[in-house]
């Protein structure tokens, strides 16, 4: 049996202009193929290529966009809730948990219009994803506005990378999972769980997982990036990141019977990342902290070095200009008695000394020894 040959793709240029041509997003486009948008996102940026029976689809779909007579692609409505799912959690969009669509770069944008975009389309979805990451609110919160700050010192490194969705996600990712926060005085006690007893339940099952499952089954089921793109974001070879994923599964699995689906758990986590009141602050504010933590860090390397030199200028203006010889130790001189300790006086020292003493006591006249 000989395997079909893939269909010829356009470049990866071409293909997004196709897209842009057709006035369709990535998340359409993904819908539509049946993959994940940042699976899309990484097609047209070059980092994958699309193969079998999704890239015959992606490649017959971008087919229909050169044609003229193509008609406009309608985004599927979203998927409801169970029937049986009641309580007060309430419908999540499907950009809870997983990040929008970051703008495309424009000519027209400055470099601070441009970060304020990004930051707008990511950071709310970003914050509630560390929080399912680490469990803490504040802490997602400090991990995002940290991870834009960071961006924002290294922003011309940033506004040239395919996806700055996911260097941000990973900067934050990283902080959040930092061992050091144990250590610190505000994260040493926990912070006070969901109201909903499902969501605790859920909340508690991914906190035990270790921080590498954890993570990667965020990114996959709940983020929705391919196992490839899941791989390159966590630094782990693709077998390795599906037998974290497995595990993970099977550990949720093992505690929640429910969400032994991937789609059931998907929809779980973005409600329950969508029940907290997540905010993050705004993008000027983020920038203007970036700014003051570079200014700060700058002056504080100023001050050390000029610490370091003041040091070695007062130690080469007191050094000694010349060699002095280190004091020999003592030697042991030979037919010289050593000193013995004082005994006893005779009845002629004792007779001597109260001579002295009442002779010194009569007067400021000086004794002079007699000769004998």
């Amino acid at each position: 049996m000989t395997q079909r040959p893939d269909i010829p793709l356009p470049p990866p240029k071409e293909r997004r202009r196709l897209r842009e041509a057709g006035a369709l997003t990535q998340a359409q486009v993904a819908a539509q193929v049946g993959v994940a948008r940042e699976t899309v996102r990484a097609w047209e940026s070059g980092r994958t290529t699309p193969h079998g029976r999704k890239g015959e689809a992606y490649a017959r779909l971008l087919e229909s966009l050169t044609t003229p007579s193509a008609e406009p692609y309608e985004e599927p409505a979203a998927p409801r809730t169970a029937a049986g799912r009641t309580g007060r959690h309430r419908q999540p969009s499907p950009s809870a948990i997983a990040t929008a669509e970051a703008p495309e770069p424009s000519d027209g944008l400055t470099p601070a219009q441009a970060f304020d975009a990004l930051y707008a389309f990511c950071a709310p979805a970003l914050v509630r994803q560390t929080y399912l990451l680490s469990g803490r609110r504040e802490l997602a919160r400090e991990s995002v506005e940290r991870a834009f700050q960071t961006a924002w010192q290294r922003w011309p490194e940033v506004a040239v990378d395919p996806d700055p969705a996911s260097w941000v996600r990973a900067t934050a990712y990283e902080y959040a999972l930092s061992p050091w926060h144990r250590f610190r005085p505000r994260y040493r006690h926990p912070e006070p769980p969901p109201a909903d007893a499902a969501d605790r339940a859920l909340l508690d099952v991914l906190l035990t997982l270790p921080p590498s499952y954890r993570r990667t089954l965020l990114l996959h089921d709940g983020v929705g990036l391919g196992l490839p793109e899941t791989a390159a974001e966590t630094e782990a070879s693709t077998p390795a990141t599906a037998n974290r994923l497995l595990h993970a599964r099977q550990a949720v699995a093992a505690r929640l019977p429910g969400l032994a689906d991937p789609a059931a758990l998907h929809q779980r986590l973005a409600e329950v990342a969508s029940a907290e009141r997540l905010r993050a602050p705004r993008p000027p504010t983020v920038r203007l902290g970036s700014e003051r933590r570079a200014r700060f860090w700058t002056r504080a390397a100023i001050a050390f070095t000029v610490t370091i030199i003041g040091a070695t200028a007062l130690t080469v203006r007191t050094a000694p200009t010349r060699y002095e010889p280190p004091v020999p130790p003592g030697e042991t001189v030979q037919g010289i008695p050593p000193r013995v300790a004082p005994g006893t006086l005779s009845d002629k020292e004792l007779k001597l000394r109260k001579k002295l003493r009442s002779g010194t006591a009569h007067g400021p006249q000086r004794l002079l020894p007699e000769s004998r």
